[in-house]
Formats: structure tokens, sequence, C-alpha cells
């Protein structure tokens, strides 16, 4: 069979990712569990929306005690969480950018992800997104399926923890194997997303719990946040091949590793290599 599939680090076939939106206190509760478990993902904050008293959603200096060298990702969600489909375009980008700016120099890092405040966004907006240093930007929307997306400004989540299949989706995507065809073999992703609040509030915090434990600590499976997802599958898209198939040259900073023709093959960062 001809193929060439991506393959994530050390040639796993599936990722784990998370994407917690607004900043709220129960993000320290969250962040316990999904350690505890071995998972990563992506807090979406509204920089311009930090409380005074850190009662609910987080003051800055909380925000900054708990998500500074976590090891997860801080991304953009609007400064003050306006709904950028029906607002002017200039004004959604001023939001989206006012808030890249405050993050950045309040995490002392470069941020490029970004979840829309609301799932609401248009065309025009998306369309200025790139030109604004945002390399991905996840919607509402779920699709109960494993695929990466084909466009990573439209990032749909497989489900929102609240889904009642969530716990059917989760041992399907543990148990799906590779198929004998084309693209049975393609790379997996389980993409989950919601508020830390709502386990909260619902008095819920078992279905995380009880998620995390099942799909966590697997030897393979990925577990890595949304920017580092977007950036390896962005890279694997950026490596050249020779015309023939034999060569491949990777030009990016990420080590890349893929099936080719029924073999694992790892193709370094700035390396020519001989597939065949």
């Amino acid at each position: 069979m001809n193929y060439c599939f991506m393959r994530f680090p050390d040639f796993k076939r599936k990722a784990v990712t998370l994407s917690y939106d607004d900043g709220m206190i129960f993000d320290k509760k969250l962040i316990e569990i999904m350690d505890k478990n071995g998972l990563k993902g992506t807090f979406n904050i509204d920089s311009g929306l930090f409380s005074e008293d850190g009662k609910r959603r987080m003051t800055q200096s909380q925000a900054v005690e708990l998500y500074t060298n976590s090891g997860h990702e801080v991304a953009v969600h609007g400064k003050e969480h306006l709904p950028l489909g029906h607002i002017p375009t200039a004004m959604a980008i001023a939001d989206i950018l006012n808030d890249r700016i405050a993050l950045e120099n309040l995490f002392g890092t470069i941020i490029s992800g970004m979840a829309y405040a609301y799932g609401s966004y248009s065309k025009e907006v998306v369309d200025m997104l790139e030109s604004i240093g945002i390399e991905y930007a996840r919607t509402t929307s779920h699709t109960e399926r494993f695929e990466l997306p084909a466009n990573w400004l439209g990032l749909s989540a497989t489900c929102h923890h609240g889904n009642p299949k969530l716990m059917e989706l989760a041992r399907a995507f543990v148990e799906e194997k590779p198929s004998q065809y084309y693209w049975g073999r393609s790379p997996k992703m389980f993409y989950l997303w919601g508020h830390s609040y709502e386990f909260n509030d619902g008095n819920c915090w078992h279905i995380i719990e009880q998620f995390a434990e099942y799909i966590g600590n697997r030897e393979d499976i990925w577990y890595a946040t949304n920017i580092e997802i977007c950036r390896y599958a962005k890279a694997y898209k950026a490596l050249k091949f020779s015309a023939d198939g034999k060569w491949a040259y990777n030009p990016t900073a990420i080590d890349i590793y893929l099936e080719y023709f029924e073999e694992e093959i790892l193709v370094k960062s700035g390396e020519t290599k001989k597939l065949k």
C-alpha cells in the first residue's frame, strides 16, 4: 500500500487536547486534574475582564501565578469577550489584537492561539486573523469525530464536556485502530472544550475526573496544547519532497515523524532525509 501519513512525536497516531475559556478560578482545580492524568490544554483568557476579588473570575495576579510555567497554553479570547460576528470588523480585530498584546506582556511569551468568544465570528474577521498573528481559532461547534481540521481558523472540537456521549466518544477514540484502508490510517485528535465553572455550578467535577482518568496517561497518545498540535501539523505540511518521492526536506524548526510506505521515518529539523 502506498501512502504518507503524519505521525505525532514518537510515531504516535493519536493526540488529545483540551480548551477552556474565560480564566475562572475553577481552572486551578481543572489543571490539577489534568496534570494528575498527564493531559495538556489551552486556557483562553479575556485580559480586560480580570476581577478585583478573585472569587469567581481570576484576578490578574492569580492568572499569572496559575498559568505561567504550568505547561499549559494561554490563548486569546477577546479583551472584552465581544461577539466578533456581530460588531464592526475593525472593533472585532481591535478586541483580538488588544487581548493578544496584553496577554503577551503579562505572560512574557508569544501568543498566537485563540477561541472565538460565544463562538461568534464573520468571514471578514477570519480573513484578518493571520495578518495579526493568529495561527488557529476555535469555534463552539463540535463534530463528535477525531479528524484534524482542514482549516485551523475554523477549528471545531470533538465535543463539549457536557455532551452525553462524552465517554462513548472517549472509548471509541481509545479503542480505534488503524485499518487497511487509506482513510483509516490518518492521525486522530480528541479535542474537548468547555468552561471550568460549569463543573462547579453543576456540581459535576466527576465528569472531567472520569474522562481524564480514562483517556489520560496512555503511552500511545500525545498529550499537547492546541498550539503544539497546530504547529506540528503545519510543520508536517511544510515538508518538501523530491519529485520521485525518494527524499524529504524539513525546512521547519520541528522534528517530524511520518509513516511513509509502511515505514516509520523521522525527518529532523533542517534535515534532508533519504526515504527509499
